[in-house]
């Protein structure tokens, strides 16, 4: 598997001059291979390290620090940047069966504290804008208002299950007003427009695919 990532890289790299695309198939790639290789018991700490590091590309996954589902560190890492589950709905007592099901993240510390601040209920006071990774997708969110994880909870027709892609979590929410919330067209989009919370859904390969 891994030496037809490689080659299929190549082709790829050889054809495309963007790095930003490049990069973004490296994600697809790896996040298969990643998801196709872990450990078979979903709460070893082989399988959350594998799933939860994947979320980002080599180049980051591998030296973050991994936070397990008892949000322990099973890993520390060294380059500044965090990797865990972010699911927030009841894990089966078995564990998240897969990677999208876990809805790993990788963050650095500046969009760590957004995330906090999400969970906690608070306002994000973020010193930049900052990324988030979420390679292997999320389980669903309605578009226009957070702390929606039911469909039948949701708008009529903002439901989103997302494949992968990158968060832009802006240090000023108003930044983005000028964004689109159509989630349909591939480009970026606004998830919760004038909330708080609002932050850049960046789509990638993959991102439309059934799960």
């Amino acid at each position: 598997m891994l030496e037809i990532v490689k080659t299929l890289t190549k082709i790829f790299a050889a054809k495309i001059r963007s790095a930003a695309i490049v990069a973004g198939l490296l994600v697809l790639f790896t996040s298969c291979a990643e998801q196709n290789s872990v450990a078979e018991d979903p709460l070893s700490a082989e399988w959350q390290i594998a799933a939860f590091s994947s979320a980002a590309p080599d180049f980051i996954g591998d030296d973050a620090t991994i936070v397990g589902y008892d949000s322990s560190v099973i890993r520390q890492g060294n380059n500044g940047w965090t990797c865990l589950s972010a699911n927030p709905r009841n894990m089966p007592e078995a564990g998240w069966s897969t990677p999208h099901e876990a809805m790993p993240l990788c963050a650095d510390e500046v969009s760590m504290a957004w995330v906090q601040a999400y969970v906690g209920g608070e306002m994000p006071d973020l010193s930049r804008d900052a990324y988030i990774w979420m390679a292997h997708g999320d389980m669903g969110e309605d578009n226009t208002q957070p702390f929606i994880f039911n469909e039948d909870d949701a708008a009529p027709g903002n439901w989103i299950e997302s494949g992968p892609h990158i968060m832009l979590m802006p240090q000023d929410p108003s930044s983005l007003d000028l964004f689109p919330p159509d989630f349909n067209s591939g480009e970026p989009y606004v998830m919760w427009q004038g909330n708080e919370y609002a932050h850049l859904m960046i789509p990638i390969e993959g991102y439309f695919d059934d799960y």
